[in-house]
C-alpha cells in the first residue's frame, strides 16, 4: 500500500469520484462532453493530485494539495448548474455540496500540515 492510500482525504476523494460517476450516469447524453465530462474530470483530479503530490517534496505536495482543493471547488458550480438544469434534485445537490465542503476542509488541514 502506498502512503497516500492511508490518507483519509484520499479515501474520501476516491469515494466522491465514484459517487459522481454514478450520479452523472443519469444525465442526458447531450451532456457527455459538457457537464458530465467536466464534473467527472474535476472529481477524479482530487485523488490524482493527492497521489501525485505524495511522491514529491513537501513543498510540491503542498502545491498538489492546493490543486486538489481547486478541483473540489470546480465541482461546486458544476453541481449548481446540474441542479438548475434539473439533472439532479435539491437533496442531491445539498448532499454533494456537503461532500465538497468536507473534502475542502480536509485538504485545508493537509495543506496546513505540509
Amino acid at each position: 500500500m502506498f502512503d497516500f492510500e492511508k490518507l483519509e482525504v484520499y479515501q474520501k476523494a476516491i469515494i466522491f469520484a465514484n459517487d459522481i460517476y454514478n450520479l452523472t450516469k443519469k444525465f442526458p447524453k447531450t451532456e457527455t462532453f459538457g457537464v458530465i465530462d467536466q464534473l467527472r474530470r474535476a472529481s477524479v483530479s482530487i485523488s490524482l493530485n493527492i497521489a501525485e503530490g505524495s511522491g514529491r517534496t513537501k513543498k510540491d505536495f503542498k502545491h498538489f494539495a492546493v490543486m486538489a482543493r481547486t478541483s473540489v471547488l470546480e465541482c461546486v458550480p458544476l453541481l449548481k448548474i446540474s441542479l438548475l438544469q434539473k439533472y439532479i434534485t435539491d437533496n442531491e445537490e445539498k448532499n454533494y455540496y456537503q461532500k465538497c465542503e468536507e473534502l475542502s476542509r480536509m485538504l485545508c488541514g493537509l495543506i496546513r500540515s505540509l
